[in-house]
């Protein structure tokens, strides 16, 4: 189970603000591909599932995984998913975009779930989405300040995972306030946002 406190941005103004603000704490930047799979009768989506394969881009290695997202709760800006995910061949990934099928001829322990557990006996593609993850170490903690790119715009959020989300996220809005950064709780994932086709009201 992956908890994370999630606040959102309104735009591209307050992101760039923050990320000056948290300039002295910053550690790397993560170029994302983001692309989704669903079972072709739905199996993954019909229980709340998905499967996610996700690109790091401008990596002097590449790096790839794939990860099984399930059962989502966001509420109060606190985020609460299971998750499983293990490393793919980046080759796998690229291959994936033009025949979604060829993952169920990889061996991992994901897909074999998706095939057991959820009976999925063929893959498609959903599609997906880019994000610029900034990564800072702040008082002790993980921020990631995303921009996520998507084809009808973008989405500017403050992810944090962690095992205290009430102290981190009255922490968080603390900091906030003291610098006049505008934000909200975020009422829907990126993937949710993605598959409604528009952004949520700010």
């Amino acid at each position: 189970m992956e908890v994370e406190v999630k606040f959102r941005l309104p735009n591209k103004s307050s992101h760039q603000k923050l990320l000056s603000v948290l300039s002295p704490f910053y550690i790397t930047t993560r170029y994302q591909h983001n692309e989704f799979l669903d079972g072709s009768a739905y199996e993954l989506s019909s229980q709340q599932a998905v499967l996610l394969l996700r690109l790091y881009e401008q990596t002097s290695i590449p790096e790839c995984i794939v990860c099984l997202k399930a059962k989502p709760v966001l509420a109060n800006g606190v985020s609460y998913i299971e998750m499983e995910y293990e490393d793919l061949d980046p080759a796998i990934f690229k291959a994936c975009l033009d025949d979604p099928q060829r993952l169920m001829q990889v061996d991992l322990r994901v897909v074999r779930r998706v095939e057991e557990e959820f009976g999925v006996k063929r893959f498609v593609g959903l599609g997906g989405f880019r994000n610029v993850r900034k990564v800072h170490k702040w008082k002790g903690v993980k921020l990631d300040v995303d921009e996520a790119k998507y084809e009808f715009g973008e989405m500017y959020e403050v992810e944090c995972e962690t095992s205290e989300p009430e102290r981190v996220k009255k922490m968080l809005e603390e900091f906030f306030k003291e610098n006049g950064i505008d934000y909200s709780y975020s009422v829907m994932s990126k993937f949710a946002v993605f598959r409604a086709g528009k952004l949520p009201p700010s």
